[in-house]
């Protein structure tokens, strides 16, 4: 009979030893003794806490992903400024985050994006994952900004954002976290600045109908 509190302990070490098979051999050949093996336990451990080898990958990659919101969230919630911009920022940082930027979390996160193509469970994490990102940073961005050009700047941003962690993950060196944040918050700033120019071109257009609703002498 297992012990009372093993279950979250076991299937930690089931995940931390996926993410380390991914990382020596590949998702392909990550196979489930391979696996067993790493985390010290026996191949049916596995079935018994996730079914079969695509469950474990499901829920390695759910705790990828909560690992990212917290980093995110953590970062939001220690800010002392309030403002877009601030926590435009903070969710750049928090996706480049230490768990989100070392070997064995990219091999996933890139085995990951190949198999949700064909696996629906891992379609669905990955549209949660996708839309998690655009909402955070459409929000911010509707808060100076028309809500189609917030729309426009959030998918560009979240865009960008990938980008730089996917040529990151590929180029086979360590990840200039500092670089892409750079970048990131670079594009970040030529949007926010808009709302200056999109505020002028609003009172521009709304002036002439002032001066039709006011005429001069009435």
């Amino acid at each position: 009979m297992p012990k009372v509190g093993m279950q979250p302990i076991r299937r930690q070490q089931l995940i931390e030893a996926t993410l380390q098979a991914v990382d020596q051999v590949g998702l392909g050949d990550a196979s489930i003794a391979l696996i067993a093996r790493l985390a010290g336990v026996s191949n049916g451990i596995i079935s018994h806490y996730f079914r079969d080898k695509n469950g474990l990958i499901a829920a390695t990659m759910s705790y990828i992903m909560k690992m990212l919101s917290e980093g995110v969230n953590a970062r939001r919630e220690a800010l002392q400024d309030d403002g877009p911009r601030a926590h435009l920022q903070a969710i750049i940082e928090g996706n480049f985050d230490a768990s989100q930027v070392n070997g064995p979390a990219m091999k996933t996160w890139l085995a990951f994006w190949a198999s949700s193509m064909h696996q629906p469970d891992l379609h669905r994490l990955q549209r949660i994952n996708d839309h998690r990102l655009y909402s955070n940073l459409c929000c911010q961005f509707r808060r100076v900004l028309p809500l189609y050009h917030a729309r426009k700047a959030a998918r560009g941003l979240a865009a960008l954002v990938d980008g730089l962690w996917l040529r990151g993950a590929l180029s086979g060196d360590a990840f200039d976290t500092e670089q892409a944040i750079r970048i990131a918050n670079e594009y970040m700033d030529l949007q926010l600045a808009k709302q200056h120019t999109l505020g002028a071109i609003d009172q521009a257009a709304e002036n002439p109908r002032t001066a039709l609703a006011n005429p001069a002498g009435a």
